[in-house]
């Protein structure tokens, strides 16, 4: 008997009828003599709805307080979830029992609207388990060390059911959302793309970070950090399919040590339109100009992805980086009125019409002129790179936006990426 949990997307979730799908797939778990838990996202577009309500009503600025209400009222889309699930399990004939996050515990920081999960205290649910009950969990919350709900940040739900499955120690954590597994690239920009039969941790943590939405980054930090087998799959697969093929369907997260892994040099593209550059010029060479750039950033809770700085030339240089492009105005306005001043830069220019394009592979490590073969396949469709960045098993450029789909293309078709993966030998 394994311990295994699932969990189930906004999509899965989005209706009556889905929820009594989800609830017959994970009866069919339980009636073959698995212990499950089930971690639920809220309905489709419930959590979207509640937040439209606050902003409606809500004051000017971004409050300590204000983030506690906006989690008070984001966490109750999730508490139906659950709630409606274990009645749906109910009605299948099993027994299950709900829980939001502050009654397991859950508990995390006080970073309200992104916390972190500090630690689970499993031995409620183990005694439900023990006692033959299904036990429903909700996703994306928890209660910090005041007694306050928190909620993990946008996807925190995958987080959640990882951070579960690593508390239990349970055999696998499956991922149910409504794509099949996680594909060489977005099948609606390559119709070529292929799913994955498996993917290394590494590897599907820098297609999250990259843009992949397949999986909530930190979801796969926790599951490549406490090793927690992960499996995306589809919740819309009909729910009576042999239990046997539905356990090796979908894409496997794995290690990189695994054998059956596929060897290939690059595994999948990666990309995401909602990056912003920023460039100051003219800013003095010297020692702490960085630090005088991004620490006022960082300060202000904006997240920086790349960073380039140009050689100087004249006791001057060129310092671009990029950001989310949601921070971009609020970026603009922060160097303007407290970084340009301190460094003298000559002038602030930006550009939120860009993107990130990146391969990804393990493969990467052991074979040359990766780089440079992605180099000249974007020359020879005659897109310019603005900016690069690699690592062991990746490198990114960043590019005009209007270029994202024909890079894409082009380089998914240039590693061989629509070919079928070549049959491993005897």
């Amino acid at each position: 008997m394994a311990l295994i949990v699932h969990k189930y997307g906004g999509t899965s979730m989005g209706s009556t009828e889905r929820i009594r799908n989800v609830a017959k797939r994970v009866a069919k778990w339980a009636r073959a003599g698995h212990q499950m838990v089930v971690v639920p996202s809220a309905m489709s577009g419930e959590t979207n709805r509640l937040l439209g309500l606050a902003r409606e009503l809500q004051p000017e600025g971004h409050s300590a307080q204000l983030a506690r209400e906006l989690d008070m009222i984001a966490s109750t889309g999730e508490q139906v979830s659950v709630g409606l699930l274990a009645i749906a399990l109910q009605a299948e004939g099993l027994e299950a029992v709900s829980y939001a996050g502050w009654q397991v515990p859950i508990r995390t920081d006080s970073a309200y609207t992104k916390a972190r999960i500090e630690s689970i205290d499993d031995i409620r649910v183990r005694a439900d388990l023990a006692a033959g009950k299904v036990v429903v969990i909700t996703g994306f919350q928890g209660i910090d060390g005041e007694g306050h709900i928190t909620t993990l940040g946008r996807g925190g739900s995958d987080t959640s059911a990882v951070a579960v499955a690593a508390a239990m120690k349970a055999a696998e954590c499956l991922i149910y959302t409504d794509v099949d597994g996680v594909y060489t690239t977005d099948p609606r920009v390559v119709p070529e793309a292929r799913r994955l039969q498996a993917i290394s941790f590494e590897e599907m943590l820098e297609m999250a970070s990259l843009g992949s939405k397949v999986l909530q980054i930190r979801s796969v930090e926790f599951a490549g950090k406490y090793r927690v087998p992960l499996r995306v799959l589809s919740s819309f697969t009909p729910w009576d399919i042999p239990l046997a093929e539905e356990a090796v369907s979908g894409t496997l997260i794995t290690f990189e040590e695994d054998e059956n892994m596929e060897q290939a040099i690059v595994s999948g593209i990666a990309f995401n339109r909602d990056e912003a550059k920023i460039s100051l010029l003219g800013v003095a060479d010297k020692p702490g100009i960085a630090y005088q750039i991004l620490g006022p950033v960082a300060d202000a809770n904006i997240d920086v992805d790349m960073i380039i700085q140009n050689v100087a030339h004249d006791g001057r240089t060129d310092f671009s980086f990029t950001v989310h492009r949601n921070d971009y105005a609020r970026t603009l306005e922060l160097l303007k009125s407290a970084v340009q001043p301190l460094t003298h830069a000559a002038q602030i220019t930006g550009d939120a019409k860009i993107c990130k394009v990146s391969i990804v592979g393990i493969g990467m490590r052991s074979h040359v002129g990766v780089a440079s073969r992605m180099f000249r396949t974007l020359s020879e469709e005659g897109i310019n790179i603005q900016m690069i960045s690699t690592s062991e098993i990746k490198t990114s450029v960043v590019i005009d936006e209007k270029y994202m789909e024909l890079a894409v293309r082009a380089l998914h078709k240039a590693f061989g990426l629509d070919a079928p993966p070549a049959a491993t030998a005897a």
